[in-house]
């Protein structure tokens, strides 16, 4: 099963992105969901809005917010959005989409980097 591909919703789709997953917990600002092109939204994976507000002014506090957003990850509600992903991998390519305009240090990236972690358990 391949990482998913990271992409900024804001970007055009192309077919090479397979399933769009949307995994923010809130809708992206100025993007009509027509034009989004999403094939699933994952509000349940995302971090919490009080995690997402701590990091989103501190960047420099990377390492931190994965460890949070990982503990995050494993409450009920996260495990069984993971558990969607997983089957929607298990047909095909996947994109994680996500409205951060960081496209190194994100909930999408973090979100990658837990995936393959789990997978290499």
């Amino acid at each position: 099963m391949r990482q998913p591909a990271l992409k900024r919703i804001y970007d055009p789709p192309a077919p090479a992105d397979g399933a769009r997953v949307l995994v923010d917990r809130l809708w992206p600002r100025g993007i009509a969901k027509a034009r989004a092109h999403i094939d699933l939204w994952l509000k349940d994976i995302a971090p919490s809005d009080a995690l997402r507000r701590r990091f989103h002014a501190k960047p420099e506090r990377w390492d931190a917010f994965c460890a949070a957003y990982f503990e995050e990850l494993e409450r009920p509600a996260a495990r069984a959005a993971a558990e969607e992903l997983h089957a929607l991998r298990r047909k095909g390519p996947v994109t994680l989409l996500y409205a951060a305009r960081d496209q190194e240090r994100n909930n999408a990236a973090a979100l990658r980097l837990w995936l393959d972690k789990r997978k290499r358990k």
